[in-house]
């Protein structure tokens, strides 16, 4: 599965994707509400981690491709998070791009089309996606795709520490038309 819209490809990875990859994990202003930019090493890993579930599952995060140029500008896709909170089990959608792919509508683009998977192929009742509460070019994404934020869901995340800058997270959640 690799799904298309007007201006994207959410395709596969493929080796020449690592080094854009690892210089976009590296850029500070795309990984600021992180908590700390990613090595190459730590940045292949996360590929080698993410790849297979595609072939697995034929579902995952997507490497995102701009059809007009083939250029790599990151990733967009379903996952399932690796933690347990109030929401878990839940299937989770997310992106990460390059900065110079900022302000295109590419995220809620590739958003839109991994969401139509998770409902139309998956038969999810409902997606979430998360983030760090700061992080408000995200958070507008959530918006423009039609989830909704109830404060109430918030939390901590699991994985960062007490007192951590970024441990407060807000939950978004789109429920199947």
């Amino acid at each position: 599965m690799e799904p298309v819209t007007e201006r994207l490809l959410l395709r596969r990875w493929r080796e020449d994707d690592r080094a854009p990859f690892a210089a976009l994990n590296a850029d500070p202003a795309v990984m600021e509400h992180f908590p700390a930019p990613l090595s190459r090493a730590e940045s292949d890993a996360f590929i080698d981690r993410i790849a297979p579930q595609l072939e697995e599952r034929g579902w995952g995060l997507w490497a995102l491709e701009v059809r007009e140029t083939g250029a790599f500008v990151g990733f967009t896709g379903l996952a399932i998070p690796r933690f347990e909170a109030r929401f878990t089990p839940a299937v989770e959608v997310g992106w990460r791009l390059a900065r110079d792919a900022w302000g295109f509508g590419y995220a809620s683009e590739a958003a839109r089309a991994a969401i139509a998977v998770g409902f139309g192929e998956l038969g999810l009742d409902e997606i979430v996606s998360f983030t760090a509460v700061g992080n408000t070019r995200s958070r507008a994404v959530m918006e423009r795709i039609g989830m909704t934020h109830d404060e109430a869901d918030d939390f901590d995340h699991p994985a960062l520490p007490e007192g951590h800058p970024l441990r407060r997270h807000v939950l978004y959640r789109l429920a199947r038309p």
